[in-house]
């Protein structure tokens, strides 16, 4: 059984989702000095994830992400503290990708480029 299980919905589809898990693996890779594994298959895809102390993984399908971490001994005491963390940079990444986020970009350029258009006229 996991120590840490996290499951997040999103409406990024596989290709958007990939990319985004890619990026967590990066991510885990420079802060927190993991050892990550990327395994694409055609409905989902696996990021496995290793160090001392603290293993798992994240599966990826077109509208989940659920990572189940295991918890050595000693970082079991941790165990509220990196589970905040690690929900943190997941939401953080799926924030940035949000299509209502990327909708209101567009809006607002839309909006700056009337505004700038009445100025000149």
């Amino acid at each position: 059984m996991p120590d840490i299980h996290i499951h997040r919905q999103h409406a990024l589809g596989l290709p958007a989702a990939r990319k985004l898990a890619f990026r967590w693996a990066e991510l885990a890779e420079e802060r927190f000095e993991m050892e990550c594994t990327y395994e694409e298959g055609k409905t989902a895809d696996l990021v496995s994830f290793t160090r001392s102390g603290v293993n798992g993984e994240l599966k990826v399908t077109r509208d989940t992400f659920e990572l189940d971490a295991r918890l050595g001994f000693l970082l079991g005491v941790f165990k509220e503290r990196i589970e905040t963390e690690i929900v943190k940079n997941l939401d953080e990444l799926l924030a940035q990708q949000s299509p209502l986020k990327a909708m209101n970009k567009a809006v607002a350029k839309a909006g700056a480029r009337k505004t700038a258009a009445r100025k000149k006229a």
